[in-house]
């Protein structure tokens, strides 16, 4: 029997803003938006179709929730994409004007920055090291 980690909740103020973002700024693939209620949407998107995890980008209800927004690790960084695309993925960052809190810089396990989404979510793009 096998067990993966297939999406991650992610809380976001805004479902249409939360989608232009993921997939305009970061060119994530949009995998499913159906409307649940008139309030409610189950909204997937993912960085590539095939494989990996999703983000199921949540709305925020009431004051608990609205207060965790960019904030749902406790302010370390929370998410991570790995490329072999670094150098695109960095400009793509840059042209969309993202807060970048640290780096590029070079590790053993690759090149590495971290940057901040919209919302406030701590990310790091790592690109694959050349050894």
């Amino acid at each position: 029997m096998s067990l993966g980690l297939t999406q991650i909740a992610l809380l976001v103020p805004d479902y249409d803003l939360a989608i232009n973002f993921y997939c305009n700024a970061l060119g994530f693939q949009m995998i499913e938006d159906t409307p649940q209620s008139e309030t409610k949407r189950w909204v997937v998107v993912k960085p590539n179709e095939d494989g990996g995890c999703a983000l199921l980008l949540a709305k925020a209800v009431g004051e608990q929730q609205e207060a965790a927004i960019g904030n749902q690790s406790g302010g370390r960084v929370f998410l991570f994409l790995h490329t072999e695309k670094f150098d695109f993925y960095y400009q793509r960052i840059i042209e969309n004007n993202l807060k970048i809190v640290r780096g590029p810089i070079d590790e053993p396990y690759g090149k590495v920055i971290v940057f901040e989404d919209i919302f406030g979510n701590k990310w790091d793009l790592i690109g694959k090291s050349s050894c």
